[in-house]
Formats: C-alpha cells, structure tokens, sequence
C-alpha cells in the first residue's frame, strides 16, 4: 500500500462474518473485492474507481442466511480502514457534495469529514433483489459505513426509476465525494478544516 500513502488493514471477525479490509487514500481506483455477493463486489468496484482508493476486501459471511450481515459489516470496516487511514486529517478538505448520473439516475452524495458518524438518506430505491443483493442492503452500507468512518453522509435521489442504476449512481457519488473530501489541500496542508481546532 506505500509506506507515504495514507492506508490502513482493518480485520472483524464475529460469529456472522469474517472481514478483512485494506485502503489506501492516496491510490488510483485498484480494487480487489471478494465478498462472495456479486453485485455488492460491483458497487465496492465502482467506490474504489470512483474515489480512487486502492481497496482490498475479503469477505467471508453467513450468505446462506441472506446478504444483511456480510454487506452491513463489510461497511462497518471500510469506515473504520477509512477513519483510521485518514489519521489526525490536517489538511483535508473535508467537504464535498458531488452528482452522478447512471441513465435516468441522479444521486449525490454530500460529505462533511465531521467525526460524527450519520446517514441522512432521501433515497426511493425500489425493494427488489437485484442477483442475491436485496436493494434494502445499500443504505444498510451506508449507515455502517458513515457510522464507522465517523462521517456525516447525505444521499440524495434527485431522480431514477430503475434499482440497479439508482444504487451505482449511490456507491460512485459516495466515492467522488470522499475522494474530494479526503483529498490534501496544499493551502491548509498544516491545519485542521475546523473553526474549534478538532474534528
């Protein structure tokens, strides 16, 4: 992961799961994601690209049951590769608020880098199973993931009528806004981004 580069190996085992995660902030988009859910690995795909992490995730869950554990706890670790990757976060932008369109689907993704992890989802995702992910398991990720990484998350759906293409929008928004948000900004590259002097 380069020595230089902001990462982080984050790994959970429980009775459910057994996760294992690394990333790198400062990467290029190279991923490599074995979750044993095939959609969910596309999304992962699309946020790493999108945010130009490098992510490894290795995912071993109770799929015979459904999806839920695996996709929630895999966000669990991500946000905390993620919280613990970004370190004492002087520098940072720490604000982002990016769109994407995927066709008819238009989502953004607003991110304050605020050390209060929250969901705040306006998203009307139709409830189908695209494969064996369940369209209700992507704001399960999100709320683990912006919990986890101690991030305030909004997703917003602005318009879209078809799940596949509402969630990818969801998962490449994500990623762009913490690319920026995470990004070092040379004008502040000794500051924290806070008016109190912590985040």
């Amino acid at each position: 992961m380069g020595t230089n580069k902001r990462s982080a190996k984050v790994k959970r085992k429980t009775r459910e799961t057994d996760i294992s995660v690394e990333i790198c902030l400062d990467g290029t988009g190279v991923s490599n994601i074995q979750t044993g859910v095939a959609f969910f690995d596309h999304m992962l795909d699309a946020f790493a690209r999108h945010g130009l992490f490098d992510l490894t995730v290795r995912a071993k869950g109770d799929l015979e049951v459904d999806a839920h554990h695996t996709v929630e706890d895999t966000g669990i670790v991500i946000g905390q590769a993620i919280c613990e990757a970004l370190g004492d976060m002087r520098g940072i932008n720490r604000f982002a608020s990016p769109a994407v369109p995927m066709d008819e689907a238009l989502v953004m993704a607003a991110i304050d880098i605020s050390g209060r992890g929250a969901l705040y989802w306006r998203m009307d995702v139709p409830i189908e199973a695209i494969s064996t992910f369940d369209t209700q398991l992507a704001k399960e990720f999100f709320v683990a993931l912006a919990t986890n990484a101690r991030l305030t998350l909004h997703m917003e759906q602005f318009d879209g009528e078809n799940a596949h293409h509402i969630i990818e929008a969801a998962f490449k928004a994500c990623g762009r806004a913490l690319c920026q948000a995470v990004a070092i900004n040379p004008r502040i590259a000794t500051n924290l981004p806070s008016t109190k002097g912590s985040l």
